[in-house]
C-alpha cells in the first residue's frame, strides 16, 4: 500500500532533485546568476546519466542569500520534505558545500537520504553516494566524523578534569 503524500515512479526512472545555494543575495537579480549556472552544471549532468533513467523533477529548490552554515533555509527543508515523502530518489548538487558546510549536518541529511533509500551526487568533486565506491567514500567520511567528535568530547572531558583538579 502506497504512503499518503507519496509519488510512484515509472520502474527504472531516478527522480533527481537539483538543489542549490548562495549565500549572499548579491548578483541573484542579474538575468544569469550563480543559482542558474549551478542548476545548468546539475541538469547537464542528470542529461548524461539519462541512459540510466535519470530525469530531473522540475521543482526548484534554490536558496539564494542563505548561508550553508545552518539548515534553517526555506528550499532545503522542502527538498527533505519531498525526500521524506518519497518523491526524490537523488540529490543533485554543484558541489557539497551547497547542500551544507557543516559535517554534523551533512551526516543528519544523509541520514534522511538513507532513510528513504535516496542518493547524493556532487557534480563537480566526483562524490556520488549512488555507487558503490561514492557509498564507501561517504562510510570513511562519516567514520570520521565519528572518531572526530567522539575524541573532541573525550578531550573536553579530561580537560574539564584537568580544570576541576587544578582548581582545587
Amino acid at each position: 500500500m502506497k504512503k499518503p503524500g507519496t509519488t510512484t515512479r515509472p520502474r527504472g526512472t531516478v527522480r533527481c532533485a537539483i538543489y542549490t545555494r548562495k549565500s549572499s543575495e548579491e548578483g541573484l537579480e542579474q538575468e544569469f546568476n550563480s543559482l542558474q549556472a549551478q542548476r545548468e552544471a546539475c541538469e547537464a549532468f542528470i542529461d548524461s546519466q539519462r541512459h540510466e533513467g535519470w530525469v530531473y523533477q522540475r521543482a526548484a529548490y534554490d536558496d539564494g542569500g542563505f548561508s550553508g552554515a545552518t539548515m534553517d533555509r526555506p528550499a532545503l527543508h522542502q527538498l527533505l520534505a519531498d525526500i521524506t515523502a518519497g518523491r526524490i530518489d537523488t540529490v543533485v548538487v554543484y558541489k557539497i558545500d551547497r547542500l551544507t558546510r557543516s559535517l554534523a549536518d551533512f551526516a543528519k541529511i544523509v541520514e534522511i537520504l538513507d532513510a528513504r533509500g535516496a542518493s547524493f551526487v556532487s557534480v563537480t568533486q566526483q562524490f556520488n553516494t549512488t555507487t558503490a565506491m561514492g557509498r564507501l567514500t561517504l562510510n570513511v567520511l562519516l567514520f570520521q566524523l565519528g572518531r572526530a567528535l567522539s575524541g573532541a568530547s573525550g578531550r573536553a572531558l579530561v580537560n574539564r578534569r584537568k580544570f576541576a583538579a587544578d582548581a582545587r
